[in-house]
């Protein structure tokens, strides 16, 4: 009876959500939401040897054969490093008031703590945030996206080594004394959760671990590495939140958070073992990072499914984790799945990406496809899953303030397209719409959802798909730079002429309103 009961609750939530097609405005949003695009350092910066920047561990490991699916590398990416005042020019001219980036550490530190600040790295990143301001544009800045230096990956294993934290205290302290006066959020990571495992399970992210089954690497143990680097993430974590909040907060007055990656997932049959699978496979995701974070231990069933491979944390870093609250949660998300249970049935051939979890995923059931195909092959469309996956944070955080930090639409690419392939993109007009109508309908129902920030500002280097997929709503011509509008850059600055935006003025910290 209890099976039947919740199989109902599942079927009658699915029915009460909005329909994707219906309309959307900005006015259907809160005044003072942000809205915003994103990018990420090593994706459009490019220079990657100029300005005494230090080589990171995605310098070195694009340039080993086989590593990136059409072999190319972020060295020039979208020359952002030369470029930044035109791309902030196209920024602007979308009308957004938030705009999303991330620091090079590499850039800043070429060798960690092991070495001096350099002052050219400074240098950028303050013309960067400061003609940002210029235009009443908010910086949302992320510390750690993917990249490291790689001296430290060399000197001691990089995130393997409870040593990283330091390194990443020390980075985070930088960032606050140099730029923390004008930046008012600040995120520590993106997606711990998803650079854990691609890294330490598959090997597809540097260093490039794995073991058996999962792939043939020289060095890595899958069942284990993982779990110590996201360990040594948490506590990293917490340890900036801390300094933040002791050293910066009071006198900065901004706001620090953590972005996570998460799908949603649908039962693959409604029947009780898959739809309990749900919540086992949600809980190796973004709550492998959360749940200490914020309720202070990792979820119960990675407890009892990983056992002794999921580390234990110390009273004295239990008393480091208790005072670091953050201040608002950053949620990536792009998709959802059917998902089946492993456990009880029989066959099932275990996700690639989450067989602890002891789950199955999949894009289709009886043939028909969990949504429209993207040029991403696990990127299907499907928008009612932004509001399912709002609301699950919501219940389960406490209705912590949340930020969409990244949410986008692949292309998928080759060498011999041109612009006029890509810019017609009625794929990702359709996407946005669908995917802020149903965000739009979790914030009525009373999730505190601050802001929305379209993946990507430009087509980049998409990590270790290189140039294969286009997310921008600008064009990028790699061979001569050039950025085209898309139909999606004008839909979403037409969008965003819905209603008035609130911007911060340059010389203090409340809102006003902006035509």
């Amino acid at each position: 009876m209890a099976g039947v009961i919740i199989v109902l609750v599942f079927f009658l939530a699915h029915q009460l959500l909005p329909c994707a097609s219906s309309a959307i405005d900005r006015n259907q949003f809160p005044p003072d939401f942000l809205f915003g695009t994103s990018t990420s350092a090593y994706q459009i910066e490019g220079g990657y040897l100029e300005g005494n920047k230090g080589l990171s561990n995605w310098d070195i490991f694009t340039h080993k054969q086989g590593t990136v699916e059409d072999g190319t590398n972020g060295d020039t990416a979208d020359d952002h490093y030369h470029r930044y005042m035109e791309d902030i020019e196209l920024i602007h001219s979308l009308g957004v008031n938030s705009y999303r980036f991330s620091i090079a550490w590499a850039r800043i530190l070429p060798k960690g703590r092991f070495g001096h600040v350099n002052p050219d790295g400074v240098a950028f990143y303050n013309a960067l945030i400061d003609a940002l301001l210029q235009r009443g544009i908010e910086p949302f800045v992320t510390i750690s996206h993917y990249d490291i230096p790689y001296e430290l990956e060399k000197r001691y294993g990089g995130w393997l080594s409870p040593k990283i934290r330091r390194d990443f205290g020390y980075l985070a302290d930088v960032c606050f004394r140099m730029f923390g006066d004008r930046v008012k959020f600040w995120i520590t990571f993106n997606e711990p959760n998803i650079f854990a495992k691609l890294s330490y399970i598959y090997g597809r992210y540097p260093p490039g671990h794995c073991s058996r089954p999962f792939g043939n690497c020289t060095s890595g143990n899958s069942s284990t590495e993982p779990y110590i680097v996201g360990h040594n993430m948490v506590l990293s974590h917490a340890n900036v939140v801390s300094i933040y909040k002791e050293k910066y907060q009071g006198k900065q007055g901004g706001y620090i958070g953590i972005t996570v990656l998460s799908r949603w997932y649908e039962p693959f049959r409604n029947i009780p073992t898959d739809i309990l699978a749900v919540d086992r496979g949600l809980s190796f995701g973004a709550p492998w990072f959360l749940d200490p974070i914020i309720l202070g231990d990792y979820p119960s069933p990675m407890r009892k499914m990983l056992g002794p491979n999921l580390p234990e944390f110390t009273s004295k870093q239990k008393k480091i984790l208790q005072p670091s609250k953050l201040d608002f949660i950053g949620l990536n998300h792009y998709s959802t799945s059917y998902l089946k249970d492993c456990i009880y049935s029989s066959p099932c051939e275990l996700d690639p990406f989450d067989g602890d979890a002891q789950i199955s995923t999949s894009i289709d059931r009886d043939g028909i496809l969990i949504g429209e195909r993207t040029g991403s092959p696990y990127l299907n469309v499907v928008p009612y899953g932004m509001e399912k996956v709002v609301m699950y944070f919501k219940r389960r955080y406490n209705n912590t303030p949340m930020y969409i930090t990244e949410n986008g639409y692949a292309q998928a690419s080759n060498s011999n397209m041109s612009a006029k392939d890509f810019t017609n993109d009625t794929g990702r007009v359709d996407y946005l719409q669908g995917y802020l109508t149903f965000l739009a309908s979790a914030i009525r129902k009373g999730a505190d959802v601050r802001g929305y920030f379209v993946w990507s500002l430009l087509d980049n280097f998409e990590w270790n798909s290189g140039y294969t997929q286009r997310f921008g709503l600008y064009h990028v011509d790699f061979k001569t730079q050039k950025r085209t509008p898309k139909l999606s850059a004008k839909w979403y600055s037409e969008f965003l002429k819905g209603s008035p935006l609130r911007t911060r003025p340059q010389n203090g910290n409340s809102y006003q309103y902006t035509a």
